[in-house]
């Protein structure tokens, strides 16, 4: 044998058994390299509670240390931004939500992700309702006699939200639009402050996730006029859907959701999507997140990636009338 062919046969071997390590890795995800869910928003939120029971669950189904990571900072850009540039190996994992993946497409001027081709959306995690509360000095007592208020006197009501740009800001001016109201709208930095300021009396109305609110309003705190699911809360079987309440097709859900970085080898994405699918409808999971006012959803894959491009669609109608942009 010649030093060239011996050489050649060596580059063959040295190329098989590099394929085969190659392979090998893919196929033994997840190894014990850490998987990191990242939370675009600080800890101690709705996003971040429920992503950490999230890891908790699927580091159980996978025999894999999954941990939450907060990386907070404009609207939730800042860490959407960040997964985006991760590698496409299945170990970061954004919890997306309405606001990074839908509306801030609509009111940031010069987002530095694409919500949809620089994402591989996974499954939506859960879906809540806001509802429409106000506080007890408004006399209205249903959602028709709250929108004859505004019509009357519209400077005499202000709403909360949760900031400019937020879920629950596009919600109201969708609510506005859809009733032909107005009102003076007052953000605050988080629902926290907004929900004092609701209760004092300081501002009229708010929308706001029914998990949040739900204490103030079983309290006698502040009052529920309508839900914006296309059905009824359980937590609040009581109060009607704004659709039911005269305004048929309103709907303004919160979601959660998990996605990866663009181009996730199906062999990684498929069983990735399983394993949180199941750890959502599993005996802890789902009655958490029922509990919290929250539906788990059913949606993933095609049909998740679908929903955003809906979702972006809704919410750039809703931004652009109400004249909605941040730098």
């Amino acid at each position: 044998m010649t030093a060239r062919r011996f050489l050649r046969r060596c580059g063959w071997a040295l190329a098989g058994m590099l394929a085969m390590a190659a392979h090998g890795a893919h196929a033994a995800w997840p190894s014990d390299k850490v998987i990191r869910i990242v939370v675009p928003f600080a800890a101690g939120g709705s996003t971040d509670l429920i992503a950490r029971k999230v890891a908790e669950g699927l580091g159980g189904k996978l025999g894999a240390n999954v941990i939450v990571e907060n990386r907070p900072g404009a609207g939730g850009t800042v860490g959407t931004e960040y997964v985006a540039r991760q590698p496409a190996d299945g170990y970061t994992i954004l919890m997306g939500s309405v606001s990074t993946q839908g509306s801030a497409a609509c009111i940031y001027s010069k987002l530095p992700y694409d919500p949809i081709k620089d994402f591989t959306p996974l499954t939506v995690v859960a879906t809540i309702p806001n509802v429409l509360v106000v506080n007890q000095s408004v006399p209205a007592r249903s959602l028709r006699e709250f929108v004859a208020l505004l019509k009357q006197d519209p400077s005499a009501y202000s709403f909360a939200s949760n900031g400019q740009g937020t879920s629950n800001h596009l919600a109201a001016e969708l609510f506005k639009s859809t009733a032909g109201v107005s009102m003076v709208h007052v953000p605050y930095r988080g629902s926290g402050p907004a929900l004092i300021d609701l209760v004092g009396g300081q501002v009229s109305m708010m929308m706001d996730v029914v998990m949040t609110s739900y204490p103030y309003i079983q309290d006698g705190k502040i009052r529920a006029l309508a839900v914006t699911s296309p059905a009824r809360s359980p937590m609040l079987p009581d109060v009607p859907t704004v659709a039911e309440s005269g305004y048929p097709g309103y709907e303004a859900m919160v979601w959660f959701g998990m996605l990866a970085p663009a181009g996730l080898p199906e062999a990684i994405r498929k069983p990735l999507t399983q394993s949180l699918v199941e750890v959502l409808h599993g005996p802890v999971l789902k009655p958490y997140l029922e509990q919290q006012g929250a539906q788990v959803s059913d949606v993933a894959g095609p049909a998740f990636s679908a929903m955003i491009k809906d979702e972006v669609a809704k919410w750039c109608k809703v931004a652009d009338k109400a004249g909605i942009h941040l730098d």
